[in-house]
């Protein structure tokens, strides 16, 4: 196993850990996904994740680094897609990406947990989730990818300072980070 080339372990009870070394997100395959309600309606979309994660030993010296371009966010409507972008949510031409950064990776008996900080604007808020990772398949390289998928909930003032009648709070986000080895 080295920085180049790193692999995945298994640790007791046949949980995926990322070996030590370099770790790239697939944009291709990673995004958050979110969930608001706003009246009765049910608002769902997605923005395109990159990044890399640096696993070192110990593993709670780990580091990480997320990002989104607020401006590629994806409601399957594009009339709202320039709403949530625009000054009056995401205001993506002055705020143009939202970053998670790791700051401490632990391993307990129920799984991974993660604590960091997530920035939406000019704005740092603390951030701690639960981490499930999975296996993906196998690259042409023999190499393997692992797939980490975590899920919180953000209060909706994180992303707009404006009343909006019948906007609930709770903004539930997934994060599916599709891990490949090497930066």
């Amino acid at each position: 196993m080295t920085a180049t080339t790193p692999s995945i372990e298994l640790l007791p009870g046949g949980q995926p850990r990322l070996a030590a070394g370099c770790w790239r997100v697939n944009p291709a395959r990673s995004y958050a996904s979110f969930a608001a309600r706003v009246a009765d309606w049910q608002v769902r979309g997605r923005l395109p994740l990159t990044g890399g994660v640096l696993i070192r030993e110990p593993v709670e010296d780990s580091t990480a680094r997320l990002a989104a371009r607020a401006s590629a966010v994806s409601t399957g409507s594009p009339g709202l897609d320039r709403v949530l972008a625009g000054p009056g949510f995401l205001d993506a031409m002055t705020f143009p990406e939202i970053s998670f950064r790791l700051e401490l990776l632990v391993w307990v008996p129920a799984g991974w947990r993660a604590v960091g900080r997530l920035q939406v604007k000019d704005t740092e808020h603390d951030l701690a989730c639960q981490l499930d990772l999975h296996y993906g398949e196998t690259q042409p390289d023999g190499s393997r990818r692992v797939i980490i998928v975590s899920s919180w909930v953000i209060d909706s003032r994180w992303v707009t300072s404006r009343r909006i009648p019948g906007l609930g709070r709770r903004i539930v986000m997934t994060c599916s980070a599709s891990l490949e080895p090497g930066m």
